[in-house]
């Protein structure tokens, strides 16, 4: 197999600060694979054959519950490394990874990961820092998932998004890629009805823009003092 360039790597966190060579030998079994939107890039309870950084695009990682529910459990940017079962002691993949952009990813096989992690200590650094995160981010949205009202649950989950995955643009930012009312439902725990509704309100309030698979937060200080339930100057839906 050919040694991928190493300028594929240029600007990914995760590889920064390796020595040429390193970088080199890091990458020697490592392909890119592009995955159009939906595309699957593995399936919850699949073999964990490879773990992936993702270059280019966005992807929605889904989990079904034993009770059948499905549920967004989060989404994975530009420079993360995701699916590295091993660094959990996993055999299988926990959830679903699926392309919701044109995407691109290198792909290691998952035998690789023990040996680059004895040479290269910083990238089990790295994943750790990884897991750490979507661990806090998990039990922040347990946490919410408890005490709040699901108005303030959406509001949390749309400026989290903005922070991971917004642009700007004229009327605010933009969460940059498509996402559904029916995506913000299964991340917040809600219906899609008690979503529409609360959406469709703060449209008509000014808070955010949305058309077909896209959103924008024209006010995010409004939603952040909605989210932190300090001002809720209208009737919240009912938490579902």
């Amino acid at each position: 197999m050919a040694i991928l360039d190493r300028s594929i790597a240029a600007n990914i966190p995760a590889l920064a600060g390796f020595e040429p060579n390193h970088l080199d030998e890091i990458l020697r079994e490592a392909r890119s694979i592009s995955y159009p939107k939906e595309t699957h890039v593995f399936d919850q309870g699949s073999d964990a054959h490879s773990f992936f950084l993702l270059l280019h695009g966005h992807l929605r990682v889904e989990k079904t519950t034993p009770q059948g529910q499905q549920i967004v459990v989060r989404y994975i940017s530009a420079g993360d490394l995701f699916g590295v079962a091993q660094a959990l002691a996993l055999d299988t993949y926990p959830a679903t990874a699926i392309a919701v952009v044109d995407s691109i990813a290198l792909c290691w096989p998952s035998a690789a990961w023990p040996r680059l992690i004895a040479k290269f200590p910083s990238l089990s650094a790295q994943m750790l820092q990884t897991v750490g995160r979507r661990l806090q981010d998990s039990q922040e949205r347990v946490m919410e998932m408890s005490g709040q009202q699901v108005e303030q649950r959406v509001a949390h989950a749309l400026l989290r998004l903005a922070k991971q995955a917004g642009r700007n643009v004229e009327s605010g930012i933009e969460i940059a890629f498509p996402i559904s009312r029916q995506d913000v439902a299964e991340m917040t725990g809600t219906t899609l009805h008690t979503v529409s509704r609360i959406l469709s309100a703060w449209e008509l309030q000014g808070l955010i823009a949305g058309g077909r698979l896209r959103i924008v937060l024209r006010d995010s200080h409004k939603l952040f003092v909605i989210a932190e339930g300090k001002e809720l100057d209208h009737p919240r839906p009912k938490s579902t």
